[in-house]
């Protein structure tokens, strides 16, 4: 995992502004396309450390990761050679200054002064010492909000079971500095997903400084606008949707065209909607949503993606769930080769945010109908009804309810074992229906699969012992039948209510288990 993060300050500061400052701070030496940072030999104590918190008590918490970046360099300075501030300080200030950028709203203690050092103000009166720590306690503070995120403990009170990415102060820019030859590959240390939301945010916030859009407001008896129907405020959605880029091109017309009928439904798609060519009420209010609103979602789901690890998503084949938008995705070699609706837990029955591997596919599954179930439903059904379990294809096994396999039961006629602790695995359903609803959060947990016969396929369609001949009988067996596959699949339940797809299109979704406001608040006060 170490090599995951050589980059942090070339892929998240480097690379960008390499070339901003002056020429004679620069311990840049640049042969035959290599780039190396030479080493200070200019000494530093631990007293001068320690002193220096004492003088600097707001960036006390930092004292422990500075103590130890120093003792990785043999106590001697960073950011300082004989000509002053290196070119890797210069970069690092500078993407500081842009920390807006990476989506982070946190406030440096000390930036005033850390502003003079770097702008070479007259009357600094700072230490070169005092200047050389706030610096490397600018770097830990930057990569902590950049890199880094909330703590790990704050992430699992959030209920988010995902791993995370582990990430060394003291390793990374030790790294960094002795391996320049790393520059060049240009890996990426944070999850591929916030880069993308990065470049929204950026577009969002120039159409903020604009001034955004304007609410679409009609009367209080609005029923809906249909296709050709004309009104102001057909002109109103039409520049909403122009300016957000589901519409291509704004002919700035009233009425309710087929361009525009195209821009709604995709606008209601990326929000999580059945397209519909029919403006209806709930549609205003989803337009009408504020840029600020969107934007602090997108800073949300920023922070949730800098928990991720990049390595993740470089399995050969894996399988992603994400909750809000209630869909699932099998990746194999990059590609998706299969994307289908699902059903998640109900907010009272979440499903869990976690990771684990797929190790097997049960056909003609019974379904161990769960203690909590048997005593909250089947018991009180069985005291109305003796027959009960026997019109629901039900019987006792060793003390517990199971219901036995076939078309009619509960899991369907296929599941997707990932061995965990939450008890969660993936099936199929007999209740297609449910699949058209918009709000697909029924479950007691487990995840049902719109397309759970094409799951099975795709992920046996390179094993030799299974032809869609066999996965279709063993789905219709009425015996539980289990296969143990050759290679276990990576399977992680995720939770993002703003993504942005292969296309770069944003894509917002309802945050069905009230979770954003809390991760906001604790980003505008960490």
């Amino acid at each position: 995992m170490r090599n995951l993060y050589l980059l942090l300050l070339f892929a998240v500061l480097v690379m960008p502004t390499i070339s901003c400052n002056s020429k004679d701070k620069k311990e840049l030496i640049v042969k035959k396309s290599e780039i190396t940072f030479q080493k200070s030999n200019i000494p530093i104590d631990s007293l001068t450390i320690k002193s220096f918190f004492n003088s600097y008590p707001k960036v006390q918490q930092y004292e422990k990761d500075v103590f130890e970046l120093y003792q990785k360099h043999q106590y001697n300075q960073i950011w300082y050679d004989d000509k002053g501030i290196i070119e890797l300080g210069n970069t690092l200030y500078n993407r500081f200054k842009e920390l807006d950028k990476e989506g982070v709203v946190a406030v440096f203690p000390y930036e005033s002064l850390i502003d003079s050092v770097f702008e070479e103000i007259v009357d600094n009166k700072i230490a070169q010492t005092d200047s050389e720590l706030l610096i490397t306690t600018l770097y830990i503070f930057y990569a902590k909000k950049v890199v880094k995120g909330i703590d790990e403990e704050t992430s699992k009170s959030l209920e988010w079971l995902l791993p995370r990415k582990q990430i060394s102060y003291t390793s990374l820019l030790d790294s960094i500095m002795l391996h320049p030859d790393d520059i060049s590959k240009q890996k990426k240390v944070l999850f591929n997903q916030y880069y993308k939301l990065r470049d929204v945010l950026q577009k969002y916030r120039e159409i903020e400084k604009k001034g955004g859009w304007v609410n679409v407001e009609v009367n209080a008896d609005f029923k809906v606008f249909k296709p050709g129907d004309s009104a102001f405020q057909i002109g109103q959605i039409r520049d909403r949707l122009f300016l957000t880029g589901e519409l291509k091109q704004n002919n700035q017309s009233t009425t309710y065209d087929n361009e525009l009928v195209e821009a709604i439904q995709k606008f209601l798609e990326q929000n999580g909607k059945n397209p519909t060519d029919k403006i209806e009420l709930s549609t205003i209010k989803l337009l009408n949503i504020s840029i600020t609103e969107r934007i602090k979602k997108i800073l949300v789901n920023m922070e949730r993606c800098r928990w991720l690890s990049p390595e993740m998503v470089k399995a050969n084949e894996y399988v992603v769930v994400n909750i809000p938008s209630y869909k699932l995705f099998f990746v194999r070699n990059g590609k998706q080769e299969l994307v289908s609706p699902v059903i998640v837990g109900k907010a009272m029955n979440k499903t869990v945010i976690f990771s684990g591997s797929m190790s097997y596919i049960v056909f003609s599954p019974y379904w161990n109908i769960p203690t909590s179930i048997i005593k909250k439903e089947i018991k009180p059904a069985i005291a109305k009804n003796k027959n009960y379990l026997a019109s629901h294809n039900m019987e006792w096994n060793n003390g517990n309810i199971r219901q036995k396999p076939g078309k009619n039961n509960s899991l369907g006629l296929v599941k997707f074992i990932f061995p965990n602790s939450n008890n969660i695995y993936l099936h199929d359903t007999p209740a297609k229906s449910l699949f058209e609803k918009e709000t697909r959060a029924f479950s007691h947990g487990c995840i049902r699969v719109g397309k759970a016969r094409d799951l099975a396929l795709t992920i046996l369609k390179d094993d030799p012992n299974w032809t869609t001949e066999k996965i279709d009988a063993a789905m219709n067996s009425g015996k539980e039948n289990w296969y143990t596959l050759k290679n276990k699949i990576p399977v992680y339940i995720g939770y993002f209510t703003a993504w942005v797809n292969a296309n770069g299109e944003i894509n917002f979704y309802d945050d069905i288990y009230e979770r954003d406001e809390r991760l906001l608040k604790l980003i505008y006060t960490e």
